[in-house]
């Protein structure tokens, strides 16, 4: 859903004595200048990261896949609980999971992303923050050891936490640009409170968390930077809404009951990957593109891998407009209405991913055109290629020679369906321990 960002200073000015603190002086009459002037220079970063040949970036995702798996011949795919040595099933994965000394190079992950995220760093050139305070009392003015102090800041940072907690947001939190969130050797849930919001920012790695039961923030006075605090409107209750940013990485993130979508993706936002996430319980789950009235997310590049779509979904996953969305090798066991839908022209390109269709004999088809006549959407470049369609699922296909960003001979063939298993095997937020393999 499309939020207002900008707000009368008039109103701001009522609340403005709240962020007065060490963190510096809110100025009323700036507010409003001070987001379009991050709308501003955000659109510009997002433009330089688009990728005007998409197909490439398919191209090299595919190419890692084959080339992990013509190294490692094992032919487990399994998806039980699985208590044995160290299993990477997929090239993000291989890239730093099964090192003994993951946690003294945690940095290692930074050379991980694949896909329309690839060269995304986070904090990797930045200092490590700990959080070792799970309380999130003063929204305007956090204090030093919270997660809320941390991810404002304007500097690199590779924010890891100290021990298990849940952290219950009070209000949003805003996350900077060129920040690692990362969760591994301790089990964090975000949950019961408010949202994370990626607003006008780019360069952000969010890793091996859990997020569930998300709330709807009440807005109010809510510091997004060192130097600015303002006032927020009421947040949606997305589980992660990404607005108007780039080169965004979300991988091993368990997600479920949000009051709004797990993952929204919007306003001209790009650059962005999804991969090894376990979704559950949840009715709209991804979109990617808020209005079709909104065509600058025509610059909209998301690559959607190796996740696992589970039990409890309905729909939107994802619901797409506008952009160019890679749907590669993700396990969808549950859906009520449909998985992949959009409007607006998107291109969709789904390649190696199992469809297990419901029960019902209506909800079969995989795909979902919003909105619009046949005699439209049948010019939208709609793609499967080695999907594994099971329980009467069913893929309606669609475009032709007018097709943009794509033809067939531009994309090598993933891994096919019957590969799934093992490649989303262990998706969703690991539990990692420090001195062992995760």
């Amino acid at each position: 859903m499309e939020r207002t960002t900008f707000i009368k200073p008039i109103y701001l000015f009522l609340f403005s004595i709240i962020c007065i603190s060490s963190f510096g002086i809110l100025e009323a009459s700036d507010d409003e200048y001070y987001w379009k002037t991050r709308a501003v220079q955000a659109q510009m970063i997002a433009k330089s990261a688009y990728d005007p040949k998409p197909h490439a970036a398919t191209n090299r995702f595919n190419k890692a896949v084959h080339k992990m798996f013509s190294s490692n011949s094992t032919g487990r795919n399994l998806k039980e609980k699985y208590n044995g040595p160290c299993l990477a099933t997929n090239p993000i994965d291989r890239c730093w999971r099964c090192r003994k000394n993951w946690a003294n190079d945690r940095k290692r992950l930074a050379k991980c992303v694949k896909g329309f995220a690839h060269g995304t760093t986070g904090g990797l050139h930045g200092a490590f923050y700990v959080v070792t305070d799970p309380s999130d009392n003063d929204v305007a003015n956090p204090k030093y050891g919270t997660f809320r102090w941390g991810a404002i800041q304007a500097k690199p940072l590779w924010i890891v936490f100290a021990r298990d907690m849940i952290i219950i947001l009070k209000q949003e939190l805003m996350i900077s640009s060129n920040k690692t969130i990362d969760g591994r050797g301790a089990q964090v849930h975000i949950a019961h409170g408010a949202q994370l919001t990626i607003q006008f920012v780019h360069n952000v790695i969010i890793h091996n968390l859990h997020i569930h039961d998300i709330k709807p923030g009440g807005g109010g006075m809510v510091r997004d930077s060192v130097d600015h605090c303002g006032l927020r409107t009421m947040s949606d209750g997305d589980g992660i809404t990404i607005f108007g940013s780039s080169n965004i990485w979300v991988d091993h993130i368990s997600m479920s009951n949000c009051a709004d979508g797990l993952i929204d993706v919007i306003q001209g936002s790009t650059a962005i990957t999804i991969s090894n996430s376990h979704f559950t319980r949840h009715n709209d789950v991804m979109l990617f593109g808020a209005s079709d009235s909104y065509s600058d997310d025509q610059i909209m590049q998301v690559t959607l891998a190796f996740n696992h779509f589970g039990r409890g979904l309905v729909q939107r996953m994802p619901r797409c407009r506008w952009g160019f969305f890679h749907v590669v090798n993700n396990d969808y066991t549950h859906w009520l209405m449909y998985a992949v839908g959009g409007s607006k022209n998107p291109t969709i390109i789904s390649q190696g991913n199992r469809y297990i269709a419901p029960p019902n004999l209506s909800a079969k088809e995989v795909t979902k055109r919003e909105y619009t006549e046949v005699g439209i959407w049948k010019n939208w470049i709609w793609r499967s290629q080695g999907d594994l369609m099971q329980n009467g699922a069913f893929f309606i296909q669609s475009g032709g020679k007018n097709s943009r960003h794509f033809s067939k001979s531009d994309l090598i063939k993933s891994k096919p369906g019957t590969f799934v298993t093992r490649l989303t095997r262990f998706s969703g937020a690991l539990n990692c321990h420090v001195g062992k393999k995760c």
